[in-house]
């Protein structure tokens, strides 16, 4: 694994990690708020043999850069980093995998970059997108980051560490949910409250974006938990707006479904990959 600094253009450095092999499409993996790019390994383990496995950790996550200013922290900026990796790689085109956080980061990377989009794997997407649950949504993003400065990021990582919709994981594998806690509460508290604050509890409702989501063509797969009330019902609404997607709803699973069935996942995304690596063939012998 090649790990690389890429410096966004607002000069915050990112750590990339490059590895795989360059045979199918690259794939871009974007983590989760929870996690940060260890969070995709069992994909990128899958995946490495036959495709060029990007990740990195967001801005705000060592060991990228932690900038102390809140307007380093958006959505809009959280797109931007996935392009400036893509850019730094010399990437034109790729799959853009992403989870809850990482999985907005990917959609919207659909809506306003499609160009560099050869299609999307969403999952766990839409926490809070609901407009009858947006207030209640964003005063819990505003408590956990105010939580990071009382009770330190151990205490804030067992309380949301441990949410309902992550007791699946705990139940299925708990190793791996220990693991989920270990990386949730080496979380710098700064960036983590930073993220919560600028990107989390500031970004657009889903809804919102309707019209625009109705008239991006990129192919989409969506995935979901049934445990994850809140994602699913988004995940719904996005399958009957996006004009090209696919859903998968897992049984008995939550919101981290990568980490929950990693060989069910990793079934799902192959097959969705390869024929993205089929329509990337067609192209290039056209």
């Amino acid at each position: 694994m090649l790990r690389r600094r890429v410096v966004a253009d607002d000069g915050v450095g990112l750590a990339v990690y490059d590895q795989g092999e360059p045979v199918g499409v690259p794939i871009l993996f974007v983590h989760e708020f929870g996690g940060d790019h260890r969070s995709w390994d069992p994909q990128v383990r899958h995946f490495a043999a036959t495709h060029r496995c990007v990740t990195y950790d967001a801005r705000g996550y060592p060991a990228s850069d932690v900038p102390t200013d809140p307007a380093a922290y958006s959505q809009e900026r959280a797109v931007a980093d996935a392009v400036a990796v893509l850019d730094a790689l010399g990437i034109e085109r790729a799959v853009v995998v992403g989870n809850s956080m990482g999985g907005f980061a990917a959609l919207h990377l659909g809506l306003r970059h499609p160009e560099r989009a050869v299609a999307l794997v969403v999952a766990g997407c839409g926490y809070g997108a609901a407009p009858e649950h947006a207030e209640a949504f964003r005063a819990d993003a505003l408590a956990l980051a105010d939580a990071y400065g009382t009770d330190g990021g151990e205490a804030v990582a067992w309380d949301y560490g441990n949410r309902p919709a992550r007791q699946p994981l705990r139940r299925r594998d708990p190793a791996a949910h220990a693991e989920h806690l270990r990386i949730l509460a080496a979380h710098d508290p700064v960036g983590a409250a930073l993220t919560m604050r600028g990107v989390q509890a500031s970004r657009p409702s889903l809804y919102d974006l309707r019209d625009d989501l109705a008239g991006m063509r990129v192919p989409t797969m969506l995935l979901v938990g049934d445990t994850d009330p809140d994602a699913l019902d988004a995940t719904l609404m996005l399958h009957a707006t996006l004009p090209d997607a696919g859903l998968a709803v897992l049984p008995r699973t939550g919101h981290l479904a990568n980490l929950e069935l990693p060989g069910v996942v990793n079934g799902l995304i192959e097959e969705f990959v390869a024929g993205c690596d089929a329509t990337a063939g067609q192209v290039a012998r056209a």
